[in-house]
């Protein structure tokens, strides 16, 4: 599984026009959740260009291509670089609304890692941290091995409200 957005631009644009636009289209909607309008105007692309891109209509040039995977990856960098990395599977990753903290009067990214697997979140986290990650957010299941690992700060989710609304609801389940 690719956890970066732009890797994941470029590996499809190697496959087919198609597998390009379906890809671009997810990583800008689920990854970096930018506007086509957003996009153009980091890329210096048109917008009516960059749409027909999104849906297909049109391949992109390889200058085109370009300033598209470099604007991502402006996008999805502060100008100070810094970022925590969050590290979930895609349905914790999905009720996350903000994409920036302010914490003490700072402005910090945070860029989604999506995961499946514990193997996925140690590579992920390992990702993370080359990329330039200030520090890591992740399930408590891997939390511990995380931090053995990496020469950044930690953070366990702990969803307690979430807990107990689960223990509750395998409660009746098994009531019923």
């Amino acid at each position: 599984m690719i956890a970066d957005p732009v890797e994941k631009v470029i590996r499809a644009a190697l496959v087919s026009d198609e597998e390009f636009s379906l890809v671009l289209r997810d990583v800008m909607k689920r990854d970096l959740r930018i506007s086509v309008k957003e996009l153009s105007e980091a890329s210096g692309i048109a917008p009516s260009s960059l749409y027909k891109i999104v849906h297909g209509q049109r391949s992109p040039n390889l200058s085109t291509l370009r300033a598209i995977v470099n604007a991502m990856r402006r996008v999805t960098r502060l100008p100070d670089g810094e970022f925590i990395g969050l590290i979930a599977a895609r349905p914790v990753l999905d009720v996350v609304q903000e994409r920036n903290a302010v914490v003490d009067n700072r402005r910090v990214r945070v860029r989604e890692y999506p995961v499946h697997t514990m193997e996925e979140a140690i590579i992920s986290a390992l990702r993370a941290e080359r990329e330039g990650a200030i520090a890591i957010v992740c399930a408590p299941i891997v939390s511990s091995v995380i931090e053995q690992i990496v020469n950044v700060p930690v953070a366990t989710i702990i969803p307690r409200d979430s807990v107990q609304r689960a223990i509750e609801l395998a409660a009746r389940k098994a009531w019923i």
